[in-house]
């Protein structure tokens, strides 16, 4: 649910009592974990954590206006949503979330990028603060250059394979029969 909020204060301020306990928690380790350079603000209706334009002047390639997004927090009706594009953008950092997060025993009901959490007790937050600690800046920013000057697929991605097309005499063949 995209929130009317503009600052991180109203939109907890708009939360009820046990659902901000659990949005503050989660925000809580996201910056004590925070790498040099990232700032905290609204984007998208949710908290959200980005690089400011003044160290990526370019800003969001899908909106230059807005700054490049790193992670975001949001209360949904059912759970609530961390969006760690870290883990989006660098497949070892989504491989490396998911083995200490199986390791803890604790489901994880994740998607590329969000993590929907259900319970606090749930959540080992000892993993999304060491992932979010792991990516600087400059690794997040180099990985982000580098899809983007791929034309928004991953460096590392393959290209899909093109389907085999048939030839011309059996497709009018087909069509008569």
């Amino acid at each position: 649910m995209q929130s009317k909020a503009t600052t991180v204060e109203q939109y907890l301020a708009s939360l009820s009592a046990d659902r901000r306990a659990f949005v503050a928690k989660i925000r809580d380790v996201v910056n004590a974990n925070l790498p040099k350079g990232f700032e905290e603000g609204m984007q998208y209706g949710m908290i959200g954590w980005h690089v400011p334009h003044s160290a990526y002047p370019d800003g969001y390639h899908c909106d230059p206006k807005q700054p490049v997004p790193f992670a975001g927090l949001a209360s949904q009706k059912n759970y609530v949503s961390l969006y760690l594009m870290c883990t989006y953008a660098i497949d070892e950092e989504r491989e490396r979330l998911i083995e200490a997060w199986t390791k803890t025993g604790k489901r994880l009901d994740m998607g590329k990028s969000c993590i929907r959490l259900k319970k606090l007790e749930d959540v080992p937050l000892d993993v999304i603060g060491k992932t979010i600690k792991r990516v600087s800046m400059k690794k997040f920013l180099a990985q982000y250059d580098s899809v983007i000057k791929a034309g928004g697929k991953s460096a590392k991605a393959k290209p899909a394979k093109k389907a085999a097309k048939k030839p011309a005499a059996k497709k009018k063949a087909a069509k008569r029969g």
